[in-house]
């Protein structure tokens, strides 16, 4: 992977870079991004340019044996950490090398822009909770006495750092805070939180911004040849997460859904809370819609609830005179249009923290359908206006 093929601020790749020109690496960082901002191809770039046979002053050779192996994901001093699970054909005691050659497949497949819920699907995991274990950490520390098998670096890039699991996690710590020579690692998260703080202050941590708009627009146009005006929606919404974008540039029923969905959601919740008839509150298509996204697993739950934040972001910004902070296509903003009263300054934080809520109910395997109702139920209190 080479620098001028991530899709990360310019400025970002020349401080990585100088680091590797004054030698000033550290020997343990943390990449903390957003969800979708190609973090895992930076550090990709980053390992591969740190080991280039022929370095340019902005990015790897790209020809040299060397790059040629990183462009296969096939250099043997490069490990790749990630999480796994028990699956049909590991049946027990998983681990990151069992599933190197799937996830490198899984990486091209996606030109870099992976996620954890595909990875999910790829390994029939989605109602697993998979996680980097105990024996990850134990072929890390074992891998790490033995020699570079090139003379160069060893580079440990650990994918969903936040999935260590924490009966893992402290065998790694001493490696972390006194490794081997010329040894590299790099942490990937998007949920800093979820780490051990004995972790956090054994790295360095690098901030990877949001993707711009204009950015995932051009790049739309480009991979998928749809019109500007497409391009440009799905760049409003996607919240520059590149995943997302490309997610919906290829399945545009899915956002129609979304969309429909979250309108009659909202119509339902707003009836309810105004004690409008039976007929306008249409639970029925509630249910319906409840039962269709619990049917769906738990990471798409997940997606619904912070799809809905969002909307519900948007009607504050709407109903607070910020349109200018609106990020909605044209049949969102209809809605938001319509129901931006639902959203005060008042309300805002109680609405958050019970999508917030359901978030964390589902994560941690509660009744999918008792907390979408409880939601809808709580929600409806939440923005009467009695």
């Amino acid at each position: 992977m080479l620098f001028k093929n991530v899709m990360v601020d310019d400025e970002l790749k020349m401080q990585l870079i100088t680091l590797i020109k004054e030698n000033r690496i550290s020997h343990a960082q943390l990449y903390l991004s957003s969800a979708g901002a190609h973090s895992f191809a930076l550090a990709i770039a980053f390992a591969q340019y740190l080991s280039c046979e022929n370095p340019n002053e902005t990015d790897s050779c790209g020809i040299c044996p060397t790059c040629q192996k990183f462009e296969k994901l096939a250099h043997p001093d490069l490990h790749l950490i990630f999480p796994n699970c028990i699956t049909k054909n590991v049946k027990k005691d998983p681990d990151s090398k069992q599933f190197a050659q799937q996830f490198r497949e899984f990486v091209f497949q996606n030109n870099y822009h992976i996620d954890i819920d595909d990875w999910l699907k790829e390994l029939d995991g989605e109602n697993k909770q998979a996680s980097i274990n105990i024996r990850d950490c134990s072929n890390i520390i074992n891998q790490n006495s033995i020699r570079s098998f090139e003379g160069g670096h060893k580079m440990y890039i650990i994918w969903c750092a936040d999935r260590l699991y924490h009966a893992a996690a402290p065998k790694l710590l001493k490696t972390l805070e006194e490794p081997e020579n010329k040894t590299l690692f790099i942490l990937l998260t998007e949920n800093s939180d979820k780490i051990l703080t004995t972790i956090l202050s054994r790295t360095q941590l690098v901030k990877i911004p949001q993707i711009k708009s204009d950015v995932i627009k051009k790049q739309l146009i480009e991979d998928y040849n749809i019109s500007e005006t497409k391009a440009e929606d799905i760049a409003a919404i996607c919240e520059g997460n590149y995943h997302k974008a490309k997610t919906l540039a290829t399945e545009s029923t899915q956002l129609r859904e979304m969309v429909s969905q979250f309108e009659t959601l909202v119509k339902s919740i707003y009836s309810l809370s105004r004690k409008e008839s039976n007929e306008q509150i249409g639970y029925p298509d509630v249910k319906e819609i409840i039962n269709d996204i619990v049917a769906k697993g738990r990471e798409e739950q997940k997606n619904f609830l912070k799809y809905l934040i969002r909307g519900f972001r948007n009607m504050l910004m709407m109903s607070t005179d910020n349109e200018n902070l609106i990020r909605a296509t044209a049949d969102e903003k209809k809605i938001i249009q319509n129901y931006k009263d639902m959203v005060t300054l008042k309300n805002a934080n109680a609405i958050l923290n019970e999508c917030n809520s359901a978030i964390y109910h589902i994560e941690r395997n509660g009744n999918s359908g008792l907390v979408f109702t409880d939601l809808y139920l709580k929600l409806s209190q939440i923005v009467s206006p009695a």
